[in-house]
């Protein structure tokens, strides 16, 4: 049974184990540990109560930026990715009505052309483009995409 929760504390080694299977250049154990809290709203999507799938948003006043997110693998192409941004838009959307979340934010590699697509089917506009702002396994840099979703006005 496919699930979508918070993500808490209890989560962590698990979900930082499918961060390093799913990103090349994994987060740093450190960093993924310290992305929670009140600031935090992140979210885990579980198959049989297993984690195949985080995201990782931070709520910084009216605004809310996407850190992070990840699907096992072998849960690709199964549209468990968009489930999860819908949950994450519509928890952001009704998570304090009296000061609204208005924008959610992201940075996405220019050559994850899937993760792209998503995004534009979610209704993400590109805003600009971040110069040599991704490491590569090569050594090198790769652009970075910066989105956004206009969520009220």
């Amino acid at each position: 049974m496919k699930t979508i929760s918070i993500l808490n504390k209890h989560d962590l080694s698990e979900a930082y184990a499918l961060e390093q299977l799913c990103h090349p250049i994994a987060w740093p154990k450190q960093t993924f540990f310290s992305n929670q809290g009140d600031h935090y709203l992140n979210l885990k999507l579980t198959i049989n109560n297993k984690i195949i799938g985080f995201c990782i948003c931070q709520l910084v006043a009216d605004e809310a930026n996407l850190f992070n997110i990840a699907i096992h693998p072998k849960f690709r192409k199964q549209g468990l990715a968009k489930a999860l941004l819908n949950c994450l838009i519509d928890k952001l959307t009704t998570i304090n009505p009296s000061n609204p979340i208005t924008t959610l934010w992201l940075e996405v590699r220019q050559s994850n052309k899937a993760a792209i697509l998503l995004y534009h089917s979610l209704g993400f506009n590109q805003i600009t483009i971040r110069k040599n702002y991704y490491p590569t396994t090569d050594g090198k840099q790769e652009d970075a995409i910066i989105m956004a979703l206009t969520l009220a006005l």
